[in-house]
C-alpha cells in the first residue's frame, strides 16, 4: 500500500488530502487539512502576489510538509491554480516553496485544471448529463459533458474573492451588493452560446468550498437526517430562499449562520450570486453538490491511469470493491452471497413485485452485509449498517444508500429495528419499508446458503405453488449445513411474502 498527499493552492484556500492507495486502482482518503489563505486577494489591479498572503501561504504549505513527513508519505501532488497562473510574480513565489517546503507546485493550465475536476466528478457521480460548476476565489469554471465526454468548457477570471472586492461599497446594502454581482454574473453568462443551448434535464453540479456549505446550510435548514455533502440535491426553489436569507445580512451576522465556515462567511454571498446567475441563465430545476473535484481527479488520474481516457464504467462497483479491500472483507464470500441474492430477487419477482431500481440496494446490502466485522463479529450487521450509511459511497443517492444500509443490517434475525428506520423518514418513501423487510429476507437467506464460504450452492430455482415457496438448491458437495441455517429464515420469510418456504 502506498501513501500519497495531494495539494491544491486555489485563490482562497489551500486543502491537503492524505490517502492510501491500495492494489488494482483503489484509493481512501485517510487525513485532510484546510487553511484559508487568501492568496488572490488584492491581485485585481496588479496582477501580483502579495507578500502578506505569500507568507500565510508558505508557513501553511511548511505545516503541510510536516505531516507528510510525519505520515511516511511516499508521493505528493501539489497544484496551484488561477490565483498562482495569472500571477506576474509566479516564478519567485514557486521558487521559495520550493526552497522552503521540498516540493515543487504544479502550476495548472485552464485545461487541465477543467479535466482534473471532471475526472474527480465523472467517476464519482452517476449522472448522465451534467453542468459542472466550480467556484474558487478567483475564478469561475463551468464544464458541459454528456455520456461521459466534456462538450463545452468556460473559465471566467473572477471568483468569490475577487467579485467581493469589486463590488465593495460601503454606500449599499448588502442585498444591493449582491444583487449588482447577480446581474453582473447573469450578463457575463448571458453571453455565452452554448450555454443558450443548455437542456432543463442537464444537471448543475456544484464543485468547491462555497456548495459544501451551501449544502450543510441547506441541511441544517430541513433538518436532514444524514449529514453526508457528496450527492446532496438541492432544489432551485429552496437554493433561492437560502440566497434570498443570506444576502440581505451583513458579514456579523453571516457568520452566525450554522453550517456556515467563519472563513468564507465575508464571501458566501458572492459565491450564491455567482449561482443565482447560473439559475438564470439555465432551465435546470436542481443542484446537486459534489463532494469530489480537482483533489479527488488528482487521486483517480494516479491511482486509475486508465481514467484519463475512459472514465470508471461502474462507479459503484470501483466504490464497493474500495470498501471491501479497505475492510478486509472476504471478497468470494461477498461474491457469493451477491450471486444468490440476485438469483432470489430474479425467482422471487412474482411476489415481492419491486421494480428494478432496488437492484442497486440489494447489491449494496449483499457485497457489505459483513463490512462491520471490521469493528467486531458480534453484533455485525449493527456495524455494517453504520459503516454503509458513513460510507459515502459513489453512485449511489441518499436514498439508496439509507436502504442498503437497513437491508445490510437486516442480514441477522434481530437486525432491523423499526424505531431507527423513523430517523430516516425524510428520505425515504412510504414503499421502501416493505421493500426493506423483502431484499432483508432475501439476504438473509441468501448468506445463509454460502454460511461455510465455500460457494456449493451454485443455482436456485423458485416454485410458487399454493400457500409455499419450494427453493430447489443445485449443490456441489454437501450444502446439508446451508439449507439447514437458511430455514431459520422460514418465519421472517413467512412474514415478508406471505408464504411457507421449503428448500430442497
Amino acid at each position: 500500500m502506498e501513501k500519497i498527499a495531494v495539494i491544491d493552492l486555489g485563490s482562497n484556500s489551500v486543502r491537503m488530502v492524505l490517502a492510501n492507495v491500495m492494489e488494482g486502482g483503489h484509493f481512501v482518503v485517510f487525513d485532510e487539512l484546510k487553511e484559508t489563505v487568501r492568496l488572490g486577494q488584492d491581485m485585481e489591479k496588479d496582477g501580483i502576489l502579495k507578500p502578506a498572503r505569500i507568507a500565510q501561504a508558505v508557513k501553511t504549505l511548511r505545516m503541510f510538509r510536516k505531516l507528510c513527513d510525519a505520515n511516511n508519505v511516499d508521493k505528493i501532488f501539489a497544484v496551484a491554480t488561477n490565483a498562482v497562473r495569472r500571477a506576474k510574480n509566479q516564478r519567485s513565489f514557486l521558487d521559495e516553496v520550493n526552497a522552503t517546503c521540498g516540493f515543487r507546485l504544479n502550476v495548472l493550465t485552464q485545461e487541465e485544471e477543467s479535466t482534473r475536476i471532471y475526472q474527480g466528478v465523472i467517476n464519482s457521480l452517476d449522472i448522465p448529463k451534467g453542468l459542472i460548476v466550480d467556484i474558487s476565489g478567483s475564478s469561475v469554471q463551468l464544464i458541459q459533458y454528456n455520456r461521459r465526454n466534456i462538450l463545452n468548457t468556460l473559465n471566467l477570471p473572477f471568483g468569490s474573492v475577487t467579485l467581493t472586492g469589486l463590488f465593495s461599497d460601503e454606500s449599499l446594502t448588502p442585498d444591493k451588493v449582491a444583487e449588482k454581482i447577480e446581474s453582473f454574473i447573469t450578463e457575463q453568462l448571458g453571453e455565452v452560446e452554448w450555454l443558450k443551448n443548455i437542456e432543463p434535464d442537464v444537471q448543475l453540479i456544484g464543485v468547491g468550498g462555497s456548495f459544501r456549505n451551501l449544502g450543510k446550510i441547506s441541511r441544517m435548514l430541513r433538518r436532514y437526517s444524514l449529514d453526508t455533502t457528496h450527492n446532496y440535491q438541492i432544489l432551485r426553489e429552496e437554493f433561492v430562499n437560502i440566497y434570498d436569507m443570506v444576502r440581505v445580512l451583513d458579514t456579523d451576522k453571516r457568520m452566525k449562520i450554522k453550517g456556515l465556515s467563519s472563513g468564507r462567511a465575508d464571501i458566501f454571498v458572492s459565491a450564491l450570486a455567482c449561482v443565482k446567475g447560473l439559475f438564470n441563465t439555465v432551465a435546470s430545476p436542481k443542484l446537486t453538490v459534489s463532494g469530489c473535484g480537482l483533489r479527488e481527479g488528482i487521486m483517480f488520474n494516479y491511482a486509475v491511469p486508465t481514467t484519463a481516457e475512459k472514465p470508471i464504467s461502474d462507479i459503484l462497483g470501483h466504490s464497493l470493491t474500495t470498501l471491501m479491500l479497505y475492510f478486509d472483507e472476504n471478497q468470494k464470500h461477498a461474491e457469493q452471497v451477491y450471486n444468490l441474492s440476485m438469483q432470489l430477487f430474479k425467482q422471487l419477482r412474482v411476489l415481492h413485485k419491486l421494480p428494478r431500481q432496488y437492484v442497486k440496494v440489494l447489491r449494496v446490502a449483499a457485497i457489505l452485509h459483513d463490512a462491520g466485522m471490521r469493528i467486531k463479529y458480534y453484533d455485525h450487521h449493527k456495524h455494517s449498517f453504520y459503516v454503509i450509511i458513513n460510507s459515502n459511497l459513489y453512485g449511489l443517492t441518499n436514498r439508496e444508500l439509507v436502504l442498503s444500509a437497513f437491508v445490510a443490517s437486516a442480514h441477522r434475525k434481530e437486525g432491523f429495528q423499526t424505531g431507527d428506520w423513523l430517523k430516516y423518514k425524510d428520505i425515504t418513501l412510504e414503499e421502501d419499508l416493505g421493500a426493506v423487510r423483502k431484499l432483508g429476507v432475501i439476504l438473509r437467506i441468501a448468506e445463509s446458503l454460502d454460511r461455510s464460504m465455500s460457494a456449493g450452492v451454485k443455482v436456485i430455482n423458485c416454485d410458487v405453488l399454493g400457500d409455499s415457496v419450494i427453493m430447489k438448491t443445485e449443490v456441489e458437495g454437501d450444502c446439508s449445513l446451508e439449507i439447514q441455517d437458511a430455514l431459520t429464515s422460514s418465519s421472517e420469510f413467512a412474514k415478508a411474502f406471505r408464504k411457507n418456504l421449503e428448500i430442497l
